[in-house]
């Protein structure tokens, strides 16, 4: 069955690159070209055509079982930790905090007037999961989107509210400014933030903001589990976000 097709807008070449890189890399094995084009819904011939860059240039490798993605991603990620102001280490600590937590664990952050889910424990082949790396739509309603937003000054966090709006995803959305102005309060005086199924009625997330490190970049760290397990481990988990929290890898001052 072929993959849904997701939010584009670029020259069809491009998207249909995104979209092998994305359905190799979700795949979790190497991919065969026949497969590709079963799961894209597209011809052969152009698994074929779009694949032919892609490998010139080290984002695939072909292997005897199909595609596999090349020694161009690993660069990319080290050049996204970079951007991020992130030294090594960030995917063994969200690591900890998973086995700590036995929950999923997340780093997010804010720059430029963008929240974007950075890492995760998550698999990437686990396409249910609720928060997948990339930018994050529901910020509004997660916890480490209010975690991050809290930490900004309110002329930031309200232009950010109306940018990027308040969607209702479930009714325990908050979709008033004001409210969420009166969330962003307690955040800050609790020192997390919880959504309790406000993103996905399945889902809550607990968040911790990290220290403000004066580049203009927000770091959050989040776990999220099933909403039902939630009462019985809240305390357990915070006291793990908040010991990992010093341990949070960052570059080196310059």
């Amino acid at each position: 069955m072929p993959v849904p097709p997701r939010p584009s807008g670029g020259p069809q070449s491009v998207e249909r690159a995104l979209a092998v890189l994305d359905a190799v890399a979700e795949t979790g094995r190497p991919v065969a070209a026949k497969a590709l084009a079963r799961r894209l819904g597209c011809a052969l011939s152009t698994v074929y055509h779009v694949t032919g860059p892609l490998l010139a240039r080290g984002y695939l490798v072909r292997t005897s079982d199909g595609f596999a993605p090349g020694p161009r991603v690993p660069a990319l990620h080290r050049a996204h930790q970079h951007h991020h102001g992130l030294a090594a280490g960030t995917g063994e600590l969200l690591g900890r905090i998973r086995r700590a937590t036995g929950a999923e664990a997340y780093h997010t952050a804010y720059r430029d007037g963008l929240i974007t889910v950075v890492d995760t424990t998550a698999p990437v082949t686990d396409t249910a999961h609720p928060f997948t790396p990339g930018p994050e739509p529901r910020a509004h309603a997660t916890a480490h989107g209010k975690a991050l937003l809290a930490a900004l000054p309110r002329p930031l966090r309200r232009r950010y509210l109306a940018e990027h709006g308040m969607a209702r995803f479930t009714e325990r959305t908050i979709t008033s400014a004001e409210r969420f102005e009166a969330e962003a309060r307690r955040v800050r005086e609790q020192g997390f933030a919880v959504s309790m199924g406000e993103a996905d009625p399945a889902y809550t997330c607990l968040a911790v903001a990290l220290p403000d490190r004066g580049d203009g970049i927000v770091h959050a760290l989040s776990v999220s589990l099933p909403t039902a397990d939630f009462a019985h481990r809240h305390g357990h988990i915070r006291t793990a976000l908040a010991r990992a929290v010093p341990a949070f890898p960052a570059l080196p001052e310059s």
